[in-house]
């Protein structure tokens, strides 16, 4: 291993990684791109390979005035009403820096063992609309906890810009093997998601 070192002491030109030095790395599983999509499944690749897995989403948009929600499975895709208890907050503020400004826990847009989707963003018509950020998803294949998610979408929403947060659980100690991503109203018209392992 070949350490050079600058006049400040930093380091550079570090040419291989020592043994014994961990560290985690994102692998890529799968990439779905949205056409006028219903929803986007992910219905494999979610099992006991990894303890966490993470989704980026890339551009997300929609052609009508709606939010971007999830929900999970435990029989491949079959059905998607596993119960959720979920905590859902969001900052914003407006283009003309006048109006609607501040942080807010969105009360309805939350679960108490509900089987419905979870919102994550919410997406306006306009055309230059879109979301992005990342969900992950903490050992989904364990048959002994509750599986845990924590979210961070960012959203150009009309004339506002938005930042999505949002954590929860699915309570169920059966394996979650499937995911889904939809709108409330409308299609995922465009958009890419990626699904990684953390490793």
């Amino acid at each position: 291993m070949a350490l050079n070192f600058a006049n400040n002491n930093s380091l550079s030109a570090i040419t291989t990684k020592p043994s014994g030095l961990s560290g985690s790395s994102m692998n890529l599983i799968s990439t779905q791109t949205a056409s006028s999509s219903s929803t986007i499944s992910f219905t494999s690749g979610i099992d006991d390979t990894y303890d966490e897995y993470v989704f980026k989403f890339i551009d997300i948009s929609n052609g009508s005035n709606a939010t971007f929600q999830f929900n999970v499975s435990i029989d491949g895709g079959s059905n998607y009403n596993v119960a959720k208890t979920t905590t859902r907050f969001r900052a914003e503020i407006n283009e003309d820096n006048a109006s609607d400004n501040g942080l807010s826990y969105l009360t309805g847009e939350d679960l108490a063992q509900g089987t419905g989707g979870q919102v994550i963003a919410s997406v306006r018509s306009d055309a230059d609309s879109c979301c992005v950020g990342t969900l992950h998803l903490f050992n989904p294949s364990s048959t002994t906890f509750v599986k845990h998610f924590i979210s961070r979408l960012h959203s150009s929403n009309g004339s506002y810009c938005e930042d999505h947060y949002n954590a929860g659980y699915a309570n169920t100690t059966s394996a979650i093997n499937a995911i889904k991503f939809f709108m409330s109203a409308g299609s995922i018209d465009s958009g890419v998601i990626k699904l990684y392992g953390i490793s």
